[in-house]
């Protein structure tokens, strides 16, 4: 029989509630098994309370719930003392509960100001009041100083760190009490990052109330005022940020003291040159840009946001149609410029898109199915008919290998961590047994301890004789990782560091060299 709690209780319950700008007592969601199990959160007013773990942890649903996007199966909420049950994102967003999500949300084909006021357009006269939306708009931009996006840019064309960007932009442009990002500086640079910063302090002392969700642990030190901690779906510690350590993060999260352990850079660079890039350039957002890859070498691209890193990817990879220049690879001297990634997958690319849920899978589809995609045909008989046993073996085998979290492989993408998500698309990668990979922001939304088996992946890749290219807002990532690195600034190469004589410095000198000269 369950017991009634008496009035006193109830009384305290609330009176706690009250003290507090956001309360979360027992939440749990329950799907085929516990994905969050009894979890309390307090978020006073002024306060950055960070979130970490490992993917499948359980930090995005918990989020979820608090924004309305999903129902607990159990727990209670307060929000200033007032239970709050949200039932849909739009009723949170009346209670002044605001989300950023990882995954983007922008509409392609709107314009910037059209999404920065999507669902509340000025009017006038039964018509949108367009220099109203565009004035109200820039101001929202103009909070984060990001004057060189225009209003009437169509979403699509900003590149990923833009786009999110934006989508903080519109959250702090609504009434917002309680402001929860997940993920907001996976596709950012240092740059891009610190001005972030700056804004969400400014926040905190208005006394808004921020849960930041991050797998940067040096940004949770930086920012947080609090650090939670789950594990599996269950909380295994909180305190006040100070007060931890990265290391003690990283056992919370993952019981292993190894995470942090020095791994020595091994070079696998041979002397041929295995994909030569001469001249490939796009009108307005790329110069002509020139440079090798040898056999088992790892090549950095670096650079802000807008410097054109991704850009450079989809002109060779035939994503975007390149308007000048030509790529060769080893074994074939004829120079191609390619117009279809079809035609580059056939000459033995690969490419790891930045935005796995636009370009990289199928999310409705099984991981079998996703990894398996790009060398379907290796599982046909001579009559047409799929081997299904041979298709679950190596996709498993790739599972295993990098580690992704899934029931078995016949689990839906979309039922993934965002995370695990990314190593699926790099499954399906290796499955294809590509000469030349090209990964565009490879652990963006992965957990650090998830990023080790990528790392690893590099290593055996290289090791193998492939030939990398790795673009990454991360430049700790592409010294850890790359025997070379190309800096972009402003759509142009404007410098070439190698590992025996690079300084962070120098680096990032080139970072805005293009923007000064």
């Amino acid at each position: 029989m369950t017991s009634v709690p008496d009035r006193q209780t109830i009384a305290c319950t609330v009176d706690e509630a009250s003290s507090h700008l956001l309360r979360c007592d027992s939440l749990t969601k329950r799907y085929a098994v516990n994905v969050l199990e009894d979890v309390s959160l307090e978020l006073s007013h002024g306060e950055i309370h960070a979130i970490v773990g490992a993917n499948g942890a359980g930090k995005s649903t918990f989020c979820k719930i608090v924004s309305g996007l999903v129902r607990p199966t159990s727990g209670t909420m307060w929000i200033r003392g007032t239970e709050y049950r949200p039932a849909n994102k739009r009723h949170a967003e009346t209670a002044g509960v605001q989300i950023v999500q990882q995954e983007l949300n922008l509409i392609g084909n709107l314009t910037v100001a059209e999404n920065l006021l999507f669902g509340r357009f000025p009017h006038r006269w039964g018509r949108i009041h367009r220099g109203e939306l565009h004035r109200r708009a820039r101001l929202a931009l103009d909070r984060f100083g990001l004057d060189e996006i225009s209003l009437d840019t169509p979403a699509r064309r900003l590149g990923v760190g833009q786009q999110q960007m934006v989508e903080i932009a519109t959250a702090l442009d609504r009434d917002c009490r309680v402001l929860i990002l997940d993920e907001p500086t996976a596709a950012l640079t240092h740059r891009e990052t610190d001005r972030l910063f700056i804004w969400l302090r400014k926040l905190r002392d208005q006394g808004v109330g921020m849960i930041y969700i991050s797998h940067r642990l040096e940004e949770v030190i930086e920012l947080a005022d609090r650090v939670t901690v789950l594990r599996d779906g269950k909380k295994v510690l909180s305190r006040e940020a100070s007060c931890l350590s990265a290391d003690e993060m990283v056992r919370g999260m993952t019981g292993d003291d190894t995470l942090f352990a020095h791994h020595d850079f091994v070079s696998h660079c041979q002397s041929n040159v295995r994909f030569r890039v001469q001249g490939i350039g796009q009108r307005s957002v790329l110069h002509p840009t020139s440079f090798d890859v040898h056999a088992g070498e790892r090549l950095g691209v670096a650079g802000l946001i807008g410097s054109g890193r991704t850009e450079l990817l989809r002109a060779i990879f035939g994503a975007d149609v390149a308007d000048s220049g030509h790529v060769v690879l080893d074994g074939d001297p004829r120079p191609r410029r390619f117009r279809t990634p079809s035609q580059a997958v056939a000459a033995g690319l690969a490419m790891v898109t930045e935005d796995r849920k636009q370009s990289g899978l199928l999310l409705s589809q099984s991981v079998m199915v996703n990894a398996t995609l790009a060398t379907m045909s290796e599982f046909r008989s001579a009559v047409g008919i799929i081997d299904h046993a041979d298709e679950w073996a190596a996709s498993t085998r790739y599972r295993d290998q990098l580690a992704i979290r899934c029931r078995d492989v016949g689990q839906s993408c979309d039922t993934l961590s965002g995370g695990n998500q990314q190593k699926v698309v790099i499954a399906k990668w290796l499955l294809r047994d590509a000469k030349v990979f090209l990964f565009d922001e490879p652990t963006r939304g992965v957990d650090i301890a998830a990023t080790r088996p990528i790392y690893a992946l590099f290593d055996e890749l290289a090791q193998a004789g492939k030939s990398l290219v790795i673009v990454s807002s991360d430049l700790d990532e592409l010294l850890r990782n790359c025997d070379r690195i190309l800096v972009l600034s402003a759509g142009r190469v404007t410098g070439e560091f190698h590992r025996d004589t690079w300084s962070r410095e120098s680096i990032m000198q080139a970072f805005f060299a293009g923007y000064t000269e």
